[in-house]
């Protein structure tokens, strides 16, 4: 018996939760977004009011925001002077969250950036070293809709804070909350443009309850299981190994801790670009990875390398089945492997993708310019003629059957006026020829659009699909 409850113990303790009669003390720290000011009825309306709701019991959460503060000591208010922040201390939380730096964007706090990184360090270790030693996540700031330069300004947010806040979860192995990408297209939620009303706050306390409520693995880590040399960077403050295999590129971010099962979003193509759900997934205990095949185009030495990637990254501990990203010529390399390893794939998401090579290559070779993307093409497949080109059958278009076997949802973002890669021949037709063979797929249109830009500045439909498809899903108790 002693052995079974060590074991409990142990496992309990791994996924960051401590098991005990008393409620979970979960500290809301931050300024007026916190404080629920403007929000009527703030008392059960403002995000740690929701927040309790949707814990229920078992937690106790507190709000100790106050209106106006800064991260920064030499601030115009610093958070460090307020009875909220020793009452904060002497409560002992077990959990806590940091939202402060939205004030510190003013143009009189600005002078003091050189101080900030230190300021929120200290500030986090002041939670840290208590005797509950609580869990601390900081949280970016949100957006500003002010056009006030001097005053909440977006870029200085953008530009200066958030980026400010990254390096310190980097520097520290800190939690980090994206607050900013989630209200990026949520101003009517905001209606003097800077605090959230009542459903902005709901949406501060689900971005919240999902972090406290999913378990959570700390000690898994993949970076030691990689036995080749790495180069660590910082990715939006997770840490990032950069590493050769079969003379190519090779990218892992891990996580700040992983999620049950181990999973994983494996990027296909343009690392970087328009990164707002791999973060989103990171912050939520997915592994990010990439493996450069440019410009392979998904030919044999392509799938053979991914095979080989694919091998590494699991004997490492990844799950047995990734979630991939494709953005424009991304979609061929997604969707060309997973052809042929439909059972190694969850979910996929492509973005304007390219699923027709001979449609794009015959338009670029109607126009007469050199295409050094054609040429490649050209080159990795042998292909000599426009004959050849109109007669290849390597594209995603020609392997639905093949695809459709793997049963995992498809989600493709279409722009509708996409000039590089024309829909009619590409989604469209994929989308009907998925649909004619029974297989799961999701096209969500933009209307208007072009090629770029590619996802969404506020990523959460995309976010909602790939958790969902991966098993992953957390559902809110409103929803239940």
């Amino acid at each position: 018996m002693r052995a079974f409850l060590t074991i409990v113990l142990a496992i309990t303790l791994s996924l960051g939760v401590v098991a005990q009669d008393k409620p979970v003390k979960v500290a809301c720290i931050g300024a007026s977004i916190t404080y629920g000011y403007s929000i009527p009825d703030r008392e059960h309306n403002s995000y740690p009011a929701q927040l309790q709701k949707m814990l229920g019991d078992k937690y106790q959460v507190a709000n100790y925001g106050v209106s106006g503060t800064t991260m920064l000591r030499k601030g115009n208010s610093p958070y460090w002077k307020t009875k909220q922040y020793q009452a904060a201390l002497a409560s002992n939380p077990d959990v806590v969250f940091i939202d402060l730096g939205g004030n510190d964007a003013k143009l009189q706090n600005r002078p003091f950036y050189g101080e900030f990184e230190q300021d929120a360090f200290d500030l986090v270790q002041s939670f840290a070293q208590l005797p509950s030693h609580p869990r601390v996540v900081l949280m970016e700031a949100m957006p500003s809709w002010v056009t006030d330069t001097t005053g909440i300004w977006d870029p200085v947010i953008v530009k200066k804070i958030n980026p400010h806040l990254q390096n310190v979860a980097y520097t520290h192995n800190l939690e980090l909350l994206d607050m900013h990408a989630p209200f990026a297209n949520q101003e009517a939620n905001t209606p003097d443009k800077i605090h959230p009303n009542k459903e902005g706050a709901g949406r501060m306390a689900e971005l919240v309850y999902e972090n406290i409520v999913r378990a959570k693995d700390f000690k898994y880590d993949i970076l030691s299981k990689i036995n080749i040399p790495q180069k660590i960077t910082s990715f939006y403050g997770y840490k990032c190994a950069t590493f050769k295999l079969n003379d190519r590129e090779c990218k892992v971010v891990a996580p700040k801790w992983t999620a049950t099962g181990r999973p994983w979003m494996w990027r296909a193509r343009f690392w970087g670009h328009e990164p707002q759900t791999d973060i989103a997934l990171l912050q939520r205990g997915f592994h990010l990875v990439y493996f450069d095949a440019s410009e392979l185009l998904g030919d044999k030495e392509a799938i053979n390398d991914w095979n080989d990637f694919y091998k590494l990254v699991t004997k490492a501990g990844l799950g047995p089945k990734a979630c991939m990203e494709g953005m424009s010529r991304g979609g061929v390399y997604v969707f060309n492997w997973a052809a042929e390893n439909p059972k190694k794939v969850a979910a996929v998401y492509v973005d304007n993708p390219l699923l027709n090579i001979p449609s794009w290559a015959l338009g670029v070779m109607k126009t007469g310019a050199k295409d050094d993307m054609l040429d490649a093409f050209k080159k990795d497949y042998n292909l000599a003629t426009e004959d050849d080109i109109k007669n290849f059958k390597n594209s995603p278009v020609d392997k639905v059957k093949q695809i459709v076997k793997g049963k995992y949802p498809i989600l493709v973002l279409c722009a509708d006026e996409d000039e590089a890669v024309y829909p009619p021949d590409n989604t469209l037709l994929f989308e009907k020829k998925v649909l004619e063979l029974k297989g799961d797929i999701t096209v969500i249109h933009k209307p208007g659009f072009k090629h770029h830009p590619h996802s969404f500045p506020n990523p959460t439909p995309i976010v909602d699909f790939l958790l969902k498809g991966s098993g992953q899903e957390i559902k809110f108790p409103e929803k239940l």
